[in-house]
């Protein structure tokens, strides 16, 4: 019997070229589940399986296990968890081109040794096709994407403030020709991305993140650049370049990370020309505290957060850190607030969290989406409390 909007099993299995072996063997996993199975035992799936399996086997072919699939999907899905999650694949297909390049380059670097009758550097092979280190980054990468594009996606849609907060720091900034910028913890490179019409010509910025993956985003989104950005791997704690060296030093969230913070502000201002300006944003205790109540009354059980990150380094304590280290500091806020009207970009913002969520919402999470669209049907408010200290 046909079903308006659903694939019968044989028409699923013709669709994604897939056996029925293999889709029983999803099911039992609990990695794919058919959108309906009649009393009679016929099962039945949507264009949303379609979309759950594509991303199940395009992560199979980057050599994830299925153990690894399961932890990097959500039990349900919807347009916007698909659009996002298709936005990260391209990321990691890109990132594996990289890598494959590199092995291919590496590769006839050797064939070239063996000619010349020079030695060739084993190590150098064996590190780059190591299948097992590069899944881990490749997956580590997966999620820190997923988590930073949650939380991006949920205050570019619903922010009252038109002025984005990547366009308000870039206009704090107050860049001019001649300048030698560093930014440290770059993630995507959103600050350069969004304002690339705006970088006065004869500025060097120099592009930083502890993780490799994240500065290959950053440096895909920024582009063809090069006469301006240049990219390196480095900690707050380490940065590689000579004392004196940038005219201005950027952390966006950033400092509440380190493991010695008062160690990270010396390195900055050791970096920092005489005169230099350290930009530096970070967030205050009312941040998105409406989202905790709201998670709080589906479970009481969750917390957002296992610890605190404004207690490292917030709106409420940052001024008495950095002036340990800073002559002049001074806060500045970001005007704004959110108000959210679907349920998707805010769920996606939940499980992007650093606490306990998804070991209460993972297996109840059509119920949690349910009851965040009752909770949000006439809208809801966030109250946003952060900005940038500035520090000379």
């Amino acid at each position: 019997m046909d079903k308006e909007g659903y694939y019968s099993t044989g028409q699923f299995m013709k669709l994604a070229h897939v056996t029925k072996k293999t889709l029983r063997y999803y099911d039992e996993k609990n990695i794919l589940k058919p959108a309906m199975v009649t009393e009679t035992g016929n099962r039945y799936y949507t264009d949303m399986e379609l979309a759950k399996l594509q991303q199940i086997m395009l992560l199979k072919y980057l050599g994830f296990s299925l153990n690894d699939i399961k932890e990097m999907q959500v039990d349900d899905a919807d347009k916007h968890f698909i659009n996002t999650s298709l936005n990260i694949q391209l990321k990691l297909v890109e990132d594996r081109i990289e890598q494959l390049q590199l092995v291919a380059k590496t590769i006839k670097e050797a064939t070239g040794n063996i000619r010349e009758e020079q030695d060739i550097d084993w190590t150098r092979l064996f590190d780059l096709i190591h299948v097992n280190d590069l899944e881990t980054v490749l997956k580590n990468q997966y999620k820190n994407a997923s988590n930073i594009m949650a939380r991006i996606n949920l205050h570019r849609l619903y922010s009252v403030n038109k002025q984005g907060w990547f366009q308000w720091i870039f206009e704090q900034l107050d860049l001019h020709k001649g300048q030698r910028i560093l930014e440290l913890g770059c993630g995507a490179g959103n600050i350069w991305v969004e304002n690339k019409e705006s970088i006065p010509k004869g500025v060097n910025v120099v592009v930083s993140d502890i993780s490799d993956g994240m500065l290959r985003d950053a440096r895909r989104e920024i582009g063809d650049m090069e006469d301006i950005f240049s990219y390196t791997v480095c900690e707050c704690e380490a940065i590689p370049f000579e004392d004196n060296s940038f005219d201005i030093v950027i952390a966006n969230h950033v400092l509440f990370y380190c493991d010695d913070i008062g160690a990270a502000c010396r390195e900055i201002r050791r970096v920092l020309k005489p005169g230099g300006v350290f930009i530096c944003g970070t967030y205050g205790c009312n941040h998105m505290k409406e989202v905790s109540r709201l998670v709080s009354d589906f479970d009481d059980r969750i917390v957002l957060a296992a610890e605190n990150l404004y207690e490292s380094f917030g709106k409420e304590n940052g001024a008495g850190i950095l002036s340990e280290v800073f002559d002049e500091v001074e806060w500045r806020q970001y005007e704004d607030s959110l108000l959210v009207t679907e349920a998707e970009p805010l769920i996606s913002y939940v499980l992007s969290c650093h606490g306990n969520q998804n070991q209460y919402i993972s297996d109840r999470y059509k119920e949690f989406r349910s009851f965040m669209k009752r909770r949000l049907s006439n809208g809801f408010h966030i109250t946003k409390d952060a900005g940038i200290f500035v520090a000379k």
